[in-house]
């Protein structure tokens, strides 16, 4: 069993139970604290960055209020490096071992969902789907590389899912006879084409590092055959389903493993257990590029 601290950067609010499911696989018994709360000697186990909401770009969700998104939630890690150096003594102690953690990211969901198909946003209305992937990849692609300047060699990159498919976006845009929201889903594929791109690019320029890339899209799709209800929530989300938060004192759905989404937007344990495993150990080639996250974690 090797030692390794997992630190997770970015993503959605509810979504990544998932991402503590690969840390069991790897040895963890409990889940990884948040950057807000860890101190001391447990900041060697792993820190969590998420923040709900969280975007490439710093202007993504700031309908809702509070985020952190992922510049700044790279700053937080800045703070987190110097805790270890302190801990550890010096700064090639600390180096070599921010060299063995795993890091995984997902981040991008928001700056679709929250963004580039909110209404409240001209974004849409500003860029074509193919010059605003190309902007978030761009963004993104120096994001990483400040990533690997603070020490990241292993990082596994998960793409962003059907989002056309959740609840949400079918009763905000409507399918036009469809089944998802294809021109969303469209959109994501972009990004996540040229997510791809920029993996190779990554580990061409970058030889001393591994990147990969988690097809969340495709796992995410084929997961969703399994599930009895694809449509609806488990929670009660009020009359307008395209709201997605959950109404307080509303009593959930009692087969919860039967739906897909816990709310219109979330997906629920049920379905972020499966694409959690398949994401650790890929069960078709096209689930993980170039290799999945146990092998990563097997790198030295």
């Amino acid at each position: 069993m090797w030692f390794l601290i997992m630190l997770i950067l970015s993503m959605l609010n509810l979504v990544y139970g998932e991402a503590q499911v690969p840390s069991e696989h790897l040895g963890f018994d409990d889940y990884i604290p948040p950057f807000a709360s860890v101190n001391g000697q447990n900041i060697l186990k792993g820190v969590n960055y998420a923040s709900g909401s969280a975007g490439i770009l710093d202007n993504t969700a700031m309908q809702v209020g509070a985020r952190i998104g992922m510049n700044l939630q790279l700053r937080h890690h800045q703070t987190t490096i110097s805790s270890i150096e302190r801990i550890l003594g010096d700064r090639g102690s600390t180096s070599n071992l921010l060299n063995k953690c795993m890091y995984t990211v997902e981040v991008g969901n928001n700056d679709y969902i929250n963004n580039y198909f909110s209404k409240l946003y001209p974004t849409r209305r500003m860029c074509t789907p193919e010059q605003y992937a190309t902007l978030l990849i761009q963004q993104y692609s120096q994001q990483l590389k400040t990533l690997y300047n603070y020490g990241a060699r292993k990082i596994a990159l998960f793409g962003v899912p059907p989002y056309g498919c959740a609840p949400a976006m079918i009763a905000m845009h409507g399918t036009n006879g469809s089944s998802c929201v294809d021109f969303i889903n469209k959109a994501v594929q972009i990004f996540n084409a040229k997510l791809i791109l920029l993996v190779d690019e990554l580990n061409n320029n970058l030889r001393d590092a591994k990147f990969i890339y988690v097809n969340y899209y495709q796992i995410s799709s084929t997961v969703r055959t399994g599930f009895k209800v694809t449509n609806t929530s488990c929670c009660v989300v009020g009359k307008n389903a395209a709201v997605s938060i959950c109404s307080p004192f509303k009593t959930p759905c009692q087969n919860r493993s039967d739906y897909m989404y816990w709310d219109t937007l979330h997906t629920t344990e049920a379905a972020n257990v499966m694409i959690a495993a398949r994401s650790y150990s890929a069960q078709f080639p096209s689930d993980t590029y170039p290799i999945d996250i146990c092998r990563l974690a097997q790198l030295k």
